[in-house]
Order: C-alpha cells, then structure tokens, then sequence
C-alpha cells in the first residue's frame, strides 16, 4: 500500500518524527504540512509542502488523512477549521494526549472517521512503540492506512477499547523518560562510588541501550533475563535484594503507572 498525500497538523517533534518515517516510505511531495513555526519543518524543506496556517492550505487540496499532531490545548480552535476535510474517504489519526474519539467528532462534526494514537519518544530513531484505537466507521481500508502510517515509526498495535489508551498512555507514552531516570539514578549512584563523572554516563547510558538492545533481540521474557544475569550470591543478587523489596522498585513502578492512567483518564475527562 503506498501512501497518499497527507495533511499533518502540528510538525513538533513527534509530527517531525512521523514525517520523517513516512518520507523514507515514499510520501507524496504533495503533502501538506501545517506549522507556524517554520524552523521545525526546516529539515523538509523541498520535500512537502509547507503553510503556516490552516487558513493557507490549497482549497483544492484533497488528502487520504489528516494527522493530527498538534497541542491538545489548541484543538478546540484548530478541529472546528478542518471539518470541512470530513468525508467518507478521510481518515484523521490523531496523537493528541488525552482528547477521546467524541470529542475530536464533536469538534470535527459528528461523521468524521478518527484514529485515535499514541506513539512515544524513540520514534525519532524509528524505534518507537504505537498503540491506536479505531473509531466509529473507520473502515478496513482506513484502519490500514492508519496501521502503515504508525509503523512507519516503529511498531504498531491496536486496542479495541479506548479506555486502554489511558494505561498505554502511563506505560508506553511515558516510559522512555522512567527509562531515562533510570539511567540518570544510574549514573548519580556511580559517581557517589568514586567512579569519574564522564565513565559514569557512558557506562550507564551504554548499559540501558545495550540491555534494552538484549530484550528486544530475546525471545525470553524480561524476568528470565533478569535471573540470567543474577548469580547466586553475587553482586548483582545483592543489589536486587534492596531494588525488589516490597515497598521498593515494583511498587513504586505499579503505583507511577497508575498516577499516570489516573491522570490521563483526567485529561480525557476534560
């Protein structure tokens, strides 16, 4: 399935990523890409087109979907402007944080078929983990479209319930920076060691990408990894025995993921 031309709304650094990705699966130059700060869409210069406001898209301009990759606060005046995009053969996929499939219809007008998405971070290097849910009448076809247009930056998968975006949300849209913490705790903990500050970032940053490196190229689960590397009455078995105590580590991750479904379910709420 090649893709069709686009209209992407909002080229910050996930729309940005996004393109990128889709540039490299043959985008059309005839996609529109609206942003009013013209240094983000720089590095596209030639590639597609660019205006800075929705009022300067051609009026004869007909695109297979409409992305929508702008702040969430502004979708109240921007999704009013493009319902005029709202047709059986549209489909609009947006990565708008907390903004339900009801109200970007209500906005957009109450037959407009949306994806409703959420990437995360690593798909700036393509790496990126994409969980979408697909709205009332967003047909095969659109669906297809919409799973193409978020592999593009990494892996793609669907729920059928939309009230799973809110966990998806807490794990995947915000795990790349528990990760970064971790690195960042990682190297602190190292320097308090003795260890030389410039040593200790390398260590811990090639220590993180390598093992998330290991568990994507294993075909065993994370726990049996851990194990793997945990010798009995070593080192690492002792440090474990403080990470894993039961106010530690797994609780505190359970009780994060759950501040953050809470606060996305809010959001959603509006």
């Amino acid at each position: 399935m090649s893709l069709p031309p686009l209209l992407l709304i909002g080229c910050g650094k996930m729309g940005g990523a996004m393109l990128a990705g889709w540039l490299e699966q043959g985008l059309p130059p005839e996609t529109v890409v609206v942003e009013p700060y013209a240094g983000s869409v720089a590095a596209f210069a030639g590639r597609v087109r660019h205006v800075a406001s929705i009022a300067e898209i051609p009026a004869d301009f007909v695109p297979g979907a409409v992305i929508l990759a702008t702040k969430p606060q502004e979708a109240p005046n921007a999704l009013p402007a493009l319902a005029h995009f709202v047709r059986p053969a549209t489909v609009f996929v947006s990565i708008m944080a907390g903004k339900t499939v009801a109200v970007m219809r209500s906005l957009l007008g109450g037959d407009a078929h949306v994806v409703r998405a959420m990437p995360n971070t690593p798909a700036a290097v393509r790496l990126g983990f994409t969980v979408g849910f697909a709205g009332p009448g967003v047909t095969p076809a659109q669906r297809e479209l919409a799973d193409k247009l978020l592999s593009a930056i990494g892996e793609a998968a669907w729920v059928d319930d939309e009230k799973l975006i809110d966990p998806v949300t807490a794990v995947s849209g915000g795990g790349p920076a528990y990760v970064f913490l971790l690195a960042e705790v990682m190297e602190k903990a190292a320097i308090s060691q003795g260890l030389p500050p410039d040593l200790a970032r390398r260590m811990a940053r090639a220590t993180v990408s390598g093992s998330g490196a290991l568990l994507a190229a294993s075909t065993e689960d994370a726990s049996t990894l851990r194990v793997n590397v945990t010798s009995p009455k070593g080192t690492t078995e002792r440090a474990l025995a403080v990470l894993m105590r039961p106010e530690a580590w797994p609780a505190l991750m359970e009780e994060a993921i759950e501040a953050a479904t809470a606060r996305s379910r809010e959001l959603a709420a509006g």
